[in-house]
């Protein structure tokens, strides 16, 4: 009883700690915003002492209108941060402030039109707002330099979306004891009812802007794409209006003159067509290798664990260490991608895309198909009217930065890190009888990648799986899902002719993930309904190695134990798996990467635990999937890891030694030094994983691809020397330190793959070519 209670005092004190880091990041947040508002500001009182003489700039209505409300905004802001500085905050100034906030919110528009109008009719109005703005805007997250103040009135609108955010981070660390939580309960849902009130009134960035006849060009997406351009990657910004496509190129500010682009190319959508590779006659999509991409994924970890160092030492090198982590995240998400997305003019002129998941592609043809039924006619734009089109980009884009984790502010959230199971029930909602499977995709270091499918469930209008897969996170925040209905053609290349039915998506949120239970959700897209369930489990968490309570088994059984049952060198369970992959799972495409049915997998750890003499019969009629999960789950249930604690740290440096002489004495020594039944399995293993490799072009499972299934389960540090940290929501440096390990024990495997030829256990006794120290 003792223990409980001190527990639930240590909870307390965890919460308030918490809570003071939450006040903290609200008041250095607040202190940013009063200094946009006092940049609002700074002209206004000029202006108002002009508007009284013989030659006003503005009048006194043209200067309410612009600068409405925001005397009080400031106010009341000015109060809050006093406020902060005592910890006093409760959300109840927030509460006040919403009346303020609608009437702002409600004049914005006329605000925004009204400034742009007194720009373009007084140039020394225009003049003044550059001044005004200029200083403000260098120092403000990388705000463009605008000469109108539009950019910061939108300020205002934006801090209600955070303010909102904030009221549930403050939540969620108050302990249910303190005074504050019923006040800070109300505000949250007042805020965020009158957040739902606003958000379809007001979308200050999707302009519209007039062409001939009279009508409106309207800008329906934007986004940052690659694309691919006599075989080189190119960074684009793609523009989506109701009545074209337009390609361009942001250029490099230079002189303080703010974004500006270059228009590359543009389609009418009336002429916009999707091409296939077969009627392309572009080269392959040029792929990049693992190993690069892994480099540049440790690369950034490094980085960013030097910025944290930074910010405690308070050093003078941040600025230099945040441009050149963006300048690797940049390029990391230049040559990600690898999916073709093609379109075409009218004349057959083809433009080539490169993105990295199916689901985005549906999206953007989606889009396109959907306003191509609202565009009849082709057209043509001259060369001045293209001018003035892509010059409105500036103003009219939604998205302002690529996706780096550069552009996000210290109190976001850096995803999910470990495990995530997730069972696909079943749909309903379909109106014919299909082929049906579905995908499941989660981001990983800014882009989608593939990780489980579901089998095919035939001739059915409401199909149940309730098939369970565990899929590794790595800072994962968005869990994606497509279903497809299958087709029998297949493509050389490899690329999915399947038809999409449905998709959707599900953002991964930490705390309703955080309990043991089961959460259930429903994925509703295009008339169509998945259901399912997702249980979460920490990256440290996962690394508990649980001996098994039946010794007979060979799960969770030391590797020697039952060898020694058995009287084999390699366990039976090892031997069994390898060999039904190999006899018909060597050209499954992600085989060992994509996630076995895991109902599947425990029906075949059972069977293999009670020495069930029919396991062969069953192996044959599961998804070869599955067996391959079943292989990876023995190697991670072992009391130790196959290369053992003891051994884990020098493998890790060995690894790391920059002479190739003493690296390969170093890691065959250490190699041959490991438990006999370890080193014999491992050999076994080893040569199996070649010959999956071997089979590359049609598997898609090169060297580094297997190690970096295998690696982290063939080597992990034990529990007490583990740096992975306990809270999956944790700061960036403790989340990539976790990074840069995984890459350590990838790279380990990935030696050994790499090496031709390794001594075997008998010479191993007699050779005399490695030292004998580590």
């Amino acid at each position: 009883m003792v223990d409980l209670c001190k527990s639930s005092e240590l909870d307390v004190e965890k919460g308030l700690e918490m809570r003071k880091w939450v006040l903290s990041g609200i008041l250095a947040s607040e202190e940013a915003y009063l200094s946009h508002l006092e940049a609002l500001l700074l002209p206004m009182k000029p202006l108002k002492a002009a508007a009284t003489t013989s030659q006003p700039m503005l009048t006194l209505q043209q200067i309410e209108t612009i600068f409405f409300k925001v005397p009080e905004l400031h106010e009341i802001h000015t109060f809050d941060v006093v406020e902060l500085m005592v910890q006093l905050w409760d959300g109840c100034t927030f509460i006040i402030q919403l009346g303020v906030y609608r009437a702002f919110v409600d004049n914005y528009k006329v605000a925004v039109e009204t400034a742009e109008k007194c720009c373009q009719a007084n140039s020394q109005f225009a003049e003044i707002s550059e001044v005004s703005f200029k200083g403000t805007c260098i120092k403000l997250s990388k705000q463009s330099l605008i000469s109108l103040p539009p950019s910061l009135l939108y300020k205002p609108v934006d801090r209600v979306t955070r303010s909102t955010l904030v009221l549930h981070d403050l939540l969620k660390h108050t302990p249910s004891s303190h005074p504050d939580l019923p006040l800070l309960q109300d505000a949250l849902r007042i805020s965020q009812n009158f957040l739902s009130s606003i958000n379809e009134e007001i979308t200050p960035r999707r302009q519209s802007m007039t062409v001939k006849k009279g009508e409106n060009r309207q800008l329906l997406r934007d986004q940052f794409m690659v694309e691919l351009v006599e075989g080189a990657r190119k960074l684009r910004h793609v523009f989506l209006f109701t009545d074209l496509l337009l390609c361009a190129k942001l250029k490099k500010q230079t002189g303080g003159k703010g974004q500006q682009y270059d228009c590359k190319w543009y389609i009418p959508l009336a002429d916009v067509t999707f091409q296939t590779i077969d009627e392309s006659e572009s080269s392959p999509v040029p792929q990049i290798p693992e190993e690069e991409l892994d480099a540049m994924k440790v690369k950034i970890s490094q980085i960013k664990n030097e910025i944290q160092r930074e910010k405690v030492d308070k050093g003078k090198v941040l600025d230099r260490l945040r441009k050149k982590l963006c300048e690797q995240e940049s390029l990391l998400l230049l040559i990600s991608p690898c999916m073709a997305f093609r379109v075409s003019n009218r004349n057959g002129k083809g433009y080539t895309f490169l993105i990295s998941s199916d689901y985005e592609r549906e999206e953007w043809r989606e889009i396109i198909r959907e306003q191509q039924k609202k565009c009849f006619k082709s057209f043509s734009l001259t060369s001045l009217e293209l001018q003035m089109l892509t010059n409105s980009c500036v103003k009219l884009q939604t998205v302002h930065n690529v996706p780096l984790t550069i552009n996000k502010e210290d109190d976001e959230s850096t995803g999910l890190y470990g495990f995530l199971n997730v069972i696909v029930h079943s749909a309903t909602g379909l109106k014919q009888s299909l082929n049906l499977y579905c995908t499941l995709e989660v981001d990983s270091f800014g882009y989608f990648v593939n990780k489980a499918k579901t089998r095919v469930y035939r001739d059915t209008t409401e199909p149940n799986w309730n098939e369970e897969f565990e899929i590794e996170l790595e800072g994962s925040q968005t869990l994606r899902l497509l279903c497809y209905s299958k087709v029998k053609q297949c493509r050389d290349d490899g690329e999915n002719m399947d038809r999409i039915m449905a998709k959707g998506q599900i953002q991964l949120d930490p705390q309703s993930l955080q309990g043991k239970d089961w959460q259930r959700t429903v994925i509703s897209m295009n008339g169509i309904e998945v259901k399912l369930s997702m249980r979460f489990t920490s990256r440290e968490f996962s690394l508990k190695r649980m001996p098994s309570r039946k010794q007979s088994g060979v799960f969770g059984v030391k590797i020697g134990a039952v060898t020694k049952r058995e009287h084999s060198k390699v366990p039976l369970i090892v031997r069994q798996c390898v060999e039904e992959i190999e006899r018909r799972g060597m050209e499954e495409v992600g085989i060992y990467r994509v996630s076995g049915v895991a109902t599947d997998i425990q029906a075949l750890k059972a069977a293999f635990d009670s020495n069930n003499k029919d396991v062969s019969v069953m192996m044959s009629e599961m998804d070869v999937n599955a067996i391959a999960g079943t292989l990876k789950l023995y190697f991670r249930e072992l009391p130790e890891p196959l290369f053992t604690d003891e051994l884990y740290a020098n493998f890790t440096e060995g690894i790391a030694l920059s002479d190739s002489v003493a690296k390969e004495s170093c890691m065959l020594n250490l190699l041959l030094s490991l438990p006999e039944p370890n080193l014999l399995t491992f050999l076994f293993l080893l040569d199996h994983l070649k010959r999956v490799a071997e089979n590359e072009i049609v598997n898609k499972m090169s060297f580094h691809n297997l190690a970096t299934v295998f690696g982290p389960t063939l080597l992990r540090p034990s529990e007490k020397d583990s740096k992975i940290p306990a809270n999956p929501t944790q700061p960036i440096s403790m989340s990539d330190s976790w990074s840069l390990e995984v890459m350590s024990q990838v790279q380990v495997l990935l030696y050994f793959l790499q090496l031709e030829a390794i001594p075997t256990p008998d010479s191993k006794r007699q050779s005399m070519l490695f030292s004998t120290e580590v």
